[in-house]
Parts: C-alpha cells; structure tokens; sequence
C-alpha cells in the first residue's frame, strides 16, 4: 500500500452536505483491509516513541482511528462526543461550524492532571472541533501535543487554529 493507492480508496463526493463542498469520505478505507492497516501501520510508526498517555478520539470517525492505535501503544482511548452523548459528569466546549454551532463533550473522570494527549480525527479542515477538543482536555488539566488527521485540508488554515501543537495528516488536499 503506497499513499496513491490510499488517495484512490478516498472517495469524493460533490455538494455534500451542502452545494460547494466536497465531501472526503473515508468509507472507501474501511472497506479496503489493506488501506485500513496501512493507516493504522502508518500512525502507529508516527507515534510509537511519543510521550503521549492517551489519545482523545473524536466522534465518529476518530475512534475507528485512534482505537487500534490506542492498543497497540498501550494507552487510554478517550472519547470526545456530540453533546448528550455521554453519561456522568463532562467537560463541555462549543464552537462554530460552517453551517451552525456544535458542542462536544468528554468524561471529567477520563481526564488526568498532567496527561499528554494526541487527538485523532478522520479529517483536519478548518480545525474547529479540533480546537474544541483541547479545550475539553485542557479543562481536565491535560495538555494537547498532537493532532492527527488521515486527511488534511490545509488550504482551510487549521494550522494557525491548532498551533502550536504538532499536526500530523497522511494526506492532504485542496479545500476547494
């Protein structure tokens, strides 16, 4: 498996979900056993000598990412969900969308003083939840390092919302 071929198991998809935009649908991995294991290959050889403690998966598609990963390196897999998804006590942090407002959530009880945390998510645009997530762990007294995305969309400047933390993608593509 070579990055081409993983550019070829993305599919795009026109207008969705709104006119303008161009959906980057990350199904086409799932699919495929060996795009999904380069993937999981590839993080794994990114972070396997990081000083991470845990990884924040956000809803939905991060955690299919950020699960075997977390595995394999042994650590927490925390996640990151839409609001009025988690049960007990949470830490919760709105942001803007394109197309209106969001809230996530995370357990107060899954977060560490200390702790160090990549988030994992399927795609970095314009960093919005991204940034919401390390709010979430920052409220908790953990600290982001990283952010991972499988695909990024640096045209839509996350980098300046995320930085100065350290932001990783597989691949990256035009946001237009």
């Amino acid at each position: 498996m070579t990055l081409e071929l993983l550019d070829k198991a993305i599919r795009r998809v026109p207008d969705f979900p709104k006119p303008g935009i161009l959906f980057y649908d990350i199904t086409g991995i799932l699919v495929n056993p060996d795009a999904l294991k380069f993937v999981t290959d590839q993080m794994y050889e990114i972070y396997k000598d990081s000083k991470i403690d845990a990884i924040g998966a956000v809803e939905s598609r991060g955690f299919i990412f950020a699960s075997p990963l977390a595995e394999r390196l042994g650590i927490p897999l925390v996640l990151i969900r839409k609001k009025g998804k988690l049960p007990g006590d949470t830490y919760e942090c709105s942001y803007a969308l394109e197309y209106g407002s969001a809230t996530v959530e995370i357990h107060k009880a899954d977060v560490q003083k200390g702790q160090k945390f990549l988030v994992v998510d399927d795609l970095i645009a314009t960093g919005g939840t991204l940034a919401a997530s390390k709010n979430l762990i920052e409220q908790g007294g953990g600290e982001v390092t990283d952010f991972f995305g499988v695909i990024g969309l640096p045209e839509l400047n996350y980098q300046k919302v995320l930085s100065p933390c350290k932001i990783t993608t597989l691949i990256n593509y035009s946001g237009k």
